[in-house]
Formats: C-alpha cells, structure tokens, sequence
C-alpha cells in the first residue's frame, strides 16, 4: 500500500497549565507563538513595527503585550516554543533535517531512534495534536476548555495510490468522524478530508483531464458525470489538457464508482453525526476532480436547510477563484442546495509556477499579493452577505491575515450577522496566529484551530515539507519570536528580582 502524509502546515503543542506558574497576568494559554499575517495557510505580509501604537489593533487585537499573551504559557514550554520557531526559521536546518531523514541514519535503528525521539520531543510535540484519533480529540478538549477555541480534526494523510490506501485511509476518517461526535459539539467545529486520501492520484488526474475536455468541448459527454455545480469559468487555466483524452477504462469507472462511495460514505456519517466536513483544496492539475466529488457529494448530503454538512474549498489566490465562487453559488441557490465553503489563500504557488512555465503558460495564481488579498476579501465579502441573508450557505475563513480579520469584524456589523450562531467562523492552524485567533474570539467570533494528527514518523515527511516551504515566512516572522524571547527576559529578570 502506498499511503503519503497529508500536506499542510505546522500544529502546536497541547494546551496545559503547569505547576510552574509564570510571572504575569492570567489569560492565555499554551504556547502562544507566531502571530504573522499570512496568506491562508501559505504566505506573509508586512506587521506593524513592535509596540508601535495601532487604534485597530487595541479595539480588536493586541499583539503587543507579552506576558498577558503568554500569560498561561509554562515557561519551559515557551522556551521549547521559542526554540523551535527560531529553528524552522533558519533555512539551513531546516536543509539539514531533509538530509538526514532521506539518508541512510535512518535505517540503523539506533540512529533511527534517536531522530525520531528528538523530533518527537521537539516539532512533533509543538505542532501535531497527537498520534491518533483519540489523542487529537483529548487536545481538542483540552484547547477549547483552555482557550475557548474549537478543533477541527484533521487526519494527517496527504495521497493514496491504490484501492487498499484509500480503503485504509477511508476508515480512518470514519474514525475521526467517531472521535469528533465523542466531544460535546461546542469543542469543535468539523473534520477535514483529502479527496486525494481516498481516491488514487492517477484517477483524479485522468477525471479533471475529462471535465476540461468537457468545458473545452461541449459536445463531449461523460456518461460517468453525477450532477454536481459548475467547477469551471472562462477564466479557469485548461493548458493542462491540450489533446482530447481517453475515455475512461472499465477498470477506471470501477475505481471511479468505488472512491465515490468512499465520499459518500464518509459524507453520510457525517450527516448522521451532525459533524460539519471541509473537503481540502489541491493543485488546479487535480482540483477539478475534487470540485466535482465534493459538489456533487454536497448535492446529496447538504439536506438541512439551515446548515451544510458539506464545504468545498476555495483558494484565493487562482485568478478564477472569484468566478467560479459565483457560478458555484448561483447553482446551488438555483437547485434550493445549502452550500459550505472554506476560504483560504492557497499554498502551492510554487508549484504552480512551475508546471505553468514548463507547458509554456502564464501561472494561474494571482501576479501580486495584494491582487490576492483582494480576491480574498472580495470573495470574503460575497459570502458573508450570502450568509447573512439566511440562505443556508455556511462559511470557514481560513486566514492568518489580521487585515482580513478586521475586515470581517466591520462587515459582521454592517449586515447584523449573529456571529455565534456557527454559519461562520475563522479558522487557523493549531500553532500558528493564536494572537489573532484570541481577538477573533473575543469579537464574538466561532475560531477553530485546524489541528492534523498521525504517527510520529509519518508527520516526520509532512513536518520536513512544510517547514521548507515556509521558512521563508518563519524567517520574516520576527516579531513573534521577539515577543516570545522579551517574555522569557521578563520572566527570567523576574525571578532574580
């Protein structure tokens, strides 16, 4: 069986008090760290200069006073949290982690050991929420009874290859779903699937080559298509199907057929538990198979009118992002579907860029980052007034970006929207922006903290992974490092004084 890690981006350690109290002012908890405004889960932008007055920041978000932020935070877990932060920042070790897990250390078990247990103590304990589902649902618990702050369960698995991975991986996220329904339902707010966990790549690729096909030429039709909302718009990149495809083989559909019940499946004990589900978004050569499988999942299952159980994802920073938002929700308001999306920036412009240039075509990600801020707000804006006008749409904003934070606050005022009522919360990554997600919770906010989970050595590859490809944003992440490190000065002059 061929099973890869679930890619996304650092976790944090469990939410606890110590008997080693700190010096300071009891509020939050844990190891408060990275505050920076980032594109989704992906990028950043510039923060104001430490300690610089801010009036939006003092009416909704304070990320100037250290000891009331890590107020709760052990001191020797805020030394362990500084520690590693600092070193995920330094692209060099982060160099040298991806080394030594891909050598031949790791196949003497002595060596093995050793990296594994330093890893564990380290990364694995600040970021992940636990090896399994149970242990993820304990730091859910423990979090929210801490903080106020929700879980959504994430099962760390990035992409199966063959029926028995996605057979295997399925199961886990029925396991989730049980873990999820165990907790009362104020402590967390959904589960997250991978539609590449549960259906082989090589599949999904071959059906995003057929639908753009299909969008190419209308008058080629797939007698395997389920109805599902639009996944295309005039601006949306097909360069990557040039030639028309084959149609599927027997042996294809039979696959086809199989990771739909999957969904289904997976979507039907969510229903019956009342447990929201993301569907997670991936690179455009994938993403329409995956729009597909979770509109059409989304047709079947969103049968209560005031809530979805099904959220599709969509990434900011694609050009058609806008587009395809509106011809998605004109469908679903068309056929009376409530519909849920997760709004986030994106996290795989490298990658893009890449296959892009190499087919001689211009990149489908926005040219500029404040194009993409404002496709973000814009889209942002869209559905909080669909929201609010009582039409059933749900929405998670998945941002690290404070701007977009405020933004949301204003916009929440100026439509009346009952921010409690759960059809929309933000969202950041358990570890990362805890600042932010503390001032969205104290405006009256739903905040839920996306929290993976897996064994050890199989975050080891999604840890290495997400560390390169944002050390680059750790390392412009200074202010939240120099808060951490002037708390640790306060306390240690503190307890000499």
């Amino acid at each position: 069986m061929a099973t890869r890690l679930l890619r996304t981006n650092f976790i944090r350690r469990p939410y606890r008090f110590s008997a080693l109290k700190p010096v300071g002012p009891p509020t939050v908890t844990a190891s408060t760290a990275v505050v920076p405004e980032i594109l989704s889960f992906g990028q950043q932008q510039t923060e104001p200069p430490l300690h610089q007055p801010n009036e939006a920041n003092h009416h909704d978000i304070d990320l100037t006073d250290q000891a009331r932020l890590f107020a709760s935070v052990p001191t020797s877990d805020l030394f362990r949290s500084t520690a590693v932060l600092h070193a995920a920042a330094i692209g060099p070790m982060v160099d040298l982690g991806s080394w030594v897990m891909s050598s031949k250390l790791m196949d003497a078990s002595v060596t093995r050991g050793m990296v594994l247990g330093l890893v564990k103590g380290t990364f694995y304990d600040h970021f992940c929420a636990g090896e399994d589902a149970n242990a993820a649902a304990k730091r859910v618990k423990s979090v929210y009874e801490a903080t106020g702050l929700k879980g959504m369960l994430v099962y760390g698995v990035e992409h199966a290859d063959d029926a028995a991975s996605c057979d295997d991986n399925m199961h886990q996220f029925l396991r989730t779903i049980e873990a999820a329904k165990s907790l009362p339902t104020s402590h967390f707010s959904s589960v997250v699937v991978k539609i590449t966990a549960i259906c082989p790549i090589s599949l999904l690729k071959r059906v995003s080559d057929l639908l753009r096909w299909e969008y190419k030429s209308p008058n080629f039709k797939l007698s395997w298509k389920l109805k599902s909302f639009p996944v295309f718009s005039d601006s949306s990149p097909l360069y990557h199907t040039n030639t028309e495809p084959e149609p599927l083989t027997a042996e294809e559909e039979r696959e086809l057929e199989a990771a739909h019940k999957r969904i289904q499946d997976i979507c039907r004990k969510c229903q019956e538990s009342n447990v929201p589900l993301l569907v997670d978004a991936e690179d455009t050569i994938l993403q329409p198979a995956i729009d597909y499988m979770a509109y059409s999942s989304a047709i079947l299952f969103n049968a209560d009118k005031d809530r979805p159980i099904v959220y599709n994802t969509i990434q900011a920073y694609l050009r058609d992002a806008g587009e395809r938002l509106h011809l998605a929700v004109r469908e679903a308001e068309k056929e009376n579907v409530p519909m849920g999306f997760k709004l986030v920036r994106g996290a795989y412009m490298s990658s893009e860029a890449r296959l892009a240039d190499s087919l001689g075509c211009k990149s489908p990600v926005h040219d500029t980052i404040q194009n993409t801020h404002a496709c973000y707000n814009d889209c942002m804006t869209f559905l909080m007034e669909k929201a609010s006008n009582g039409s059933g749409f749900g929405v998670v904003l998945a941002t690290h970006n404070a701007d977009s934070g405020r933004l949301a606050l204003r916009k929440a005022s100026e439509l009346g929207i009952d921010k409690e009522n759960g059809k929309i919360e933000f969202a950041q990554l358990y570890g990362m922006s805890d600042a932010l997600s503390f001032g969205l919770k104290r405006a009256g906010f739903n905040v839920s903290k996306y929290m993976p989970f897996g064994p050890v050595e199989t975050a080891i590859p999604y840890l290495l992974r997400r560390a390169y490809e944002n050390r680059g944003m750790m390392a412009t992440g200074a202010n939240d490092r120099q808060l951490m490190r002037m708390e640790l000065k306060r306390r240690l002059v503190a307890g000499f004084s």
